[in-house]
């Protein structure tokens, strides 16, 4: 992640924005120490069982709603049943701007209320199969921030999880966007990048992805069987 070479603003897929560099150092690091915080508990950071027995070999902690498959809850009763952290209005207001600036419109981010952050860490093997991001009952957009090692990011069709795709690399304090017909589409995290980051972010290794979503729930868990994030 030299920088040699500017990396341009890409529309991957009709709502489908990829914003290279997008969040400086000094928010990287902010997300970073906000990161750390919310790991420790109230719900600590785990790897979430899956029904047929399997573990993610991510370790996700939540905001706001917890996400266990498939469904979302005010509390962890997969962990420790506790009520997970509050999604802070700091962290909506980051994401009301990221939306702004990828779809290149003021309006953008206006009536955005996202309610729940899935905060998952990849260490050097960790992967994400491709999945759709469809247990919210909600169209709204989803937020993705990367602060850490850069991974190769699948970005697929709202079909199935096969071809077609895009493999593009997301690094470091990139932004990525993916809304109206792009809402639903599989994607996927095949491999992690090791070294690629930089340590000054206060993340010596691994990476870290946050999705913002808006949930459109009332205190009633969804049980929709969908995809993970």
């Amino acid at each position: 992640m030299s920088g040699l070479f500017p990396r341009p603003r890409l529309e991957v897929a009709p709502g489908a924005v990829h914003v290279p560099g997008w969040l400086g150092p000094d928010e990287q690091r902010r997300l970073v120490t906000a990161c750390r915080g919310w790991a420790a508990g109230p719900v600590p950071m785990r790897r979430t069982r899956l029904p047929r027995g399997g573990v993610m070999s991510v370790r996700t902690v939540c905001l706001g709603w917890h996400w266990q498959p498939y469904r979302y809850t005010r509390t962890a009763g997969d962990v420790n049943g506790a009520r997970v952290a509050e999604f802070p209005d700091w962290l909506a207001e980051l994401g009301r701007r990221a939306l702004v600036d990828a779809y290149q419109d003021p309006a953008a981010g206006d009536g955005w209320a996202p309610d729940t952050a899935l905060i998952n860490f990849y260490d050097a093997g960790a992967r994400m199969g491709m999945h759709q991001d469809k247990d919210e009952r909600s169209g709204a957009p989803v937020v993705s921030l990367t602060v850490g090692d850069a991974c190769v990011f699948r970005f697929g069709n709202t079909e199935n999880r096969n071809r077609p795709y895009t493999d593009l690399e997301l690094a470091s304090g990139d932004l990525f966007v993916f809304g109206g017909p792009s809402r639903f589409a599989y994607h996927g995290v095949p491999r992690i990048l090791p070294g690629t980051g930089d340590p000054a972010t206060g993340l010596a290794s691994g990476r870290l992805n946050l999705t913002l979503r808006v949930t459109g729930l009332t205190d009633v868990p969804v049980s929709d069987r969908a995809g993970r994030g």
